[in-house]
């Protein structure tokens, strides 16, 4: 490999390479990223970090239903069980699954909580 090193007052400040090294480079670096990542998340799963299924991620970012209706349904609950969960009614909860009511702060915290979710996971943009 050919490297031309360019000093400034004395010191090296630049290293040239060529194009083809460099992407090489580049290629090395992310993939020696990617074996981080992966350890990061290999241990994470092993100290408990929950995994959520792919149909349950793709129907969170379709955006065609409610994020409660999804997290609800993940979790097995009906909308009565999650309703006595975060005290609030039934109806409540079919209300803001469909859309026809927005839920207070309060309300959708609990719902957070009771779903085991951070509140962002319940909100819409």
């Amino acid at each position: 490999m050919s490297v031309q090193v360019i000093e400034k007052n004395g010191v090296p400040e630049y290293a040239v390479i060529p194009y083809k090294e460099y992407q090489r480079l580049v290629e090395q670096a992310q993939e020696a990223q990617d074996l981080t990542d992966a350890e990061a998340a290999v241990r994470a799963i092993e100290a408990g970090e929950e995994t959520i299924p792919e149909d349950v991620v793709e129907r969170l970012l379709s955006g065609e239903e409610h994020p409660i209706k999804v997290w609800r349904e993940y979790r097995g609950l009906t909308q009565e069980a999650l309703g006595e969960r975060a005290g609030v009614g039934k109806s409540y909860i079919s209300q803001l699954e469909a859309r026809s009511k927005d839920g207070s702060t309060r309300v959708i915290k609990a719902l957070a909580n009771a779903l085991a979710v951070d509140i962002d996971d319940l909100l819409e943009e």
